[in-house]
């Protein structure tokens, strides 16, 4: 039997805890593990295809979001998978080696509905890219595949002069988090180009200021920025950046940045339900089109949890009750 997207997309679909090369050749009568190994290794899928398998199901809106963050997939016990890397991981909430990719996702808040678009693997010894890299070549495809959208949100990580001009020069809005020093300049002087930049925790706020937000200067930004403190909780507070200098709400603002969860929405998905951090092959081409295939079926999942109405967590589960409906009928043990 021949190895294709087909079928090994449709195993990372329906296996619902083990992904191993060797678990699917066991289920398929005449397949060897090293024939789906070849095809891993020999196959070149690219970022492309999700990009192809969503582009016409897209719902934009004028209030379109793009948003970007990176995930990383644990790789604890592995020395020898390519690709992997000490990197910070959210999810550890600490240092791990994994392999780390960078996401794009589409928001529509009009329907609440999102999509993944693009990707990147990151891996600077095979590229010599950065997170940062990846982000701006994201940022020019989506102005070549005419994507509409008004604003992009993204983490701190990503909150770089560099990365704020790209955007703004795009004529689009971004809204992101800064860091506590971080150096701005709330005076009036700084229109004048005499700037007098401290850190932003240190900044002083008055009653108006933590209703409305404040305009500054961004230390190597020659643009006027609007920022806002935003309480999240008792114990935590963040600062919002944004070029929208019509924004006046620190409401609107924390309404606005809120959107960024989205993404993390969509890494928790792909990690539970397509198996996408669970390919045990050493070879960094082997990865990238396992992980390529795991984005294609959580893209499918999510078009048949639209068309079901349900969530994609009910439509991976569902595929257990035909299985339970007989093993109930016809139980193979008896007590």
């Amino acid at each position: 039997m021949q190895v294709t997207s087909q079928l090994y997309g449709q195993f990372l679909l329906n296996s619902q805890i083990n992904y191993t090369c060797t678990y699917l050749a066991d289920h398929i009568v005449g397949l060897n593990h090293n024939s789906i190994y070849r095809y891993l290794k020999n196959e070149k899928l690219s970022p492309k295809l999700i990009w192809e398998s969503v582009k016409d199901k897209i719902v934009y809106s004028v209030n379109g979001k793009i948003i970007f963050d990176d995930c990383v997939l644990p790789k604890k016990h592995s020395r020898k998978i390519e690709g992997s890397k000490v990197q910070y991981a959210g999810c550890e909430k600490g240092l791990v080696k994994g392999i780390g990719i960078v996401n794009c996702i589409y928001y529509n808040p009009d329907i609440k509905e999102y999509w993944v678009i693009d990707y990147r693997m990151y891996d600077p010894p095979t590229d010599g890219k950065s997170k940062l890299n990846h982000m701006i070549e994201m940022l020019g495809m989506l102005s070549h595949r005419n994507v509409a959208f008004s604003n992009v949100l993204m983490d701190t990580w990503y909150a770089t002069a560099e990365m704020m001009m790209v955007i703004h020069k795009m004529g689009k809005g971004f809204y992101c988090p800064i860091k506590q020093n971080r150096n701005v300049d709330d005076t009036i002087e700084f229109s004048q180009g005499k700037f007098n930049h401290i850190q932003a925790q240190n900044l002083t706020w008055s009653d108006e200021e933590l209703k409305h937000g404040k305009t500054v200067n961004l230390k190597g930004l020659n643009i006027n920025l609007k920022l806002f403190q935003v309480v999240l909780n008792s114990k935590k507070t963040e600062l919002i950046v944004t070029n929208d200098l019509t924004q006046s709400s620190t409401d609107n603002c924390q309404k606005e940045t809120a959107n960024r969860w989205k993404i993390e929405e969509f890494h928790r998905e792909e990690k539970q339900l397509t198996g996408i951090g669970k390919c045990e092959c050493r070879l960094n081409r082997s990865q990238r089109n396992h992980i390529c295939i795991a984005m294609l079926v959580w893209v499918r999942l999510k078009n048949i949890a639209k068309y079901m109405k349900t969530t994609i967590y009910q439509v991976k589960k569902k595929l257990l009750d035909e299985y339970m409906i007989k093993q109930m009928r016809n139980p193979s043990v008896v007590f």
